[in-house]
């Protein structure tokens, strides 16, 4: 009995995913840009005092120093403005990072300790070598974020499963509270420190002027480029230690290296703006619903949506309280919280 033979089909040489993904997501990139110029422009406009939209763009090209719109617009508005998108793209850029080489979705500059540490080193500025600069702020946050990402680790680290993420996030409960009761007891024994850091404390872009741009913006950039060189490093350590040495990569290199990376992400941001959270908590994980686990595109998907949070949160805060306004960070809490709270109830939130 003859048997007829069915002839395979060869497979076309498929091209690869990534290949066709990456239009999209460079789209996608350009629509989130453009989201954030926009608020860009709203933040120019919108304030206690009510501004013409076409003065907004006449305090750009053809600024006059005479015109009160012009001033309210480049004296207080365009600062916090660049300011909101500067920290904005440094709280992306920390939380994907801490997420990323410690494999933990609840990794954030807040949980972690960093900014309790931060916080307690420019009260020990404050109080003790009468400190009152940003710039002055920016190395005693450095120092404070360095200590606390060290001291978090170090304690995770104990024992003979290593820094997992769940000792991580115990490690880091426990520092902040510790740093946050030093901090506390610092404040109530000296009333003038109170007054000076109780302003900075709240997290807030208001009250900061173009000096305070020009003098935090270098290690803003500086923080934002390094975290951006570390897509690679991060897809590794994902991978796990074993599997990250068996392909060659140096383990505590890379490790360090995405410590500095936060540490100057996260010193610089909050000296600047004071502590706010949930912004590296939350976007990150909003990064990886579109793009996936790849940290090629985290990262630079993460920077890009954190300004559109925070310069959203500031015009919230300046709309709802006129004439007066609620701080960002305050706002941050209310439209983090939920958005995070609705990613982790999702069966099928990107692990890390």
């Amino acid at each position: 009995m003859a048997v007829m033979a069915i002839p395979q089909r060869s497979a076309a040489p498929a091209e690869p995913v990534i290949r066709r993904r990456t239009p999209t997501r460079v789209l996608g990139l350009v629509a989130c840009a453009a989201v954030v110029a926009l608020l860009c422009f709203l933040s120019l406009a919108v304030g206690a005092r009510v501004t013409p939209l076409h003065a907004v763009w006449d305090s750009i090209v053809a600024y006059d120093p005479n015109n009160t719109d012009h001033l309210v617009i480049r004296e207080l508005r365009l600062p916090r403005t660049i300011l909101g998108v500067l920290v904005g793209a440094t709280l992306g850029l920390a939380g994907a990072v801490m997420q990323g080489v410690t494999r933990n979705p609840l990794a954030d500059p807040g949980i972690l300790g960093v900014n309790a540490g931060a916080s307690l080193m420019v009260v020990v500025g404050i109080s003790a070598f009468g400190v009152t600069s940003i710039l002055g702020y920016v190395w005693f946050a450095f120092a404070g974020a360095a200590v606390a990402s060290t001291i978090v680790y170090s304690v995770a680290a104990l024992g003979r499963e290593g820094a997992t993420p769940v000792k991580l996030a115990l490690s880091g409960a426990a520092i902040s509270a510790a740093f946050g009761a030093l901090t506390s007891a610092m404040l109530l024994l000296d009333q003038a420190t109170f007054d000076q850091f109780r302003f900075w404390s709240v997290g807030s872009l208001s009250g900061r002027d173009m000096t305070v741009v020009v003098q935090i913006a270098p290690f803003l950039i500086a923080g934002c480029l390094l975290a951006l060189c570390l897509g690679r490093v991060l897809n590794t350590l994902s991978l796990g230690e074993d599997v990250a040495r068996g392909l060659g990569a140096n383990v505590f290199f890379s490790r360090a290296i995405s410590a500095a990376a936060v540490v100057l992400l996260c010193g610089a941001a909050t000296a600047a703006c004071g502590p706010i959270g949930f912004v590296g908590l939350t976007i990150p994980h909003v990064a990886r619903m579109v793009v996936g686990p790849d940290y090629r595109w985290v990262l630079p998907y993460s920077m890009v949506m954190a300004p559109i949070l925070l310069l959203s949160a500031d015009i919230v805060g300046r709309v709802i309280a006129r004439p007066g306004e609620l701080q960002v960070a305050i706002v941050t809490a209310f439209l983090g919280a939920p958005v995070f709270i609705a990613l982790v109830r999702r069966k099928k939130l990107a692990e890390l």
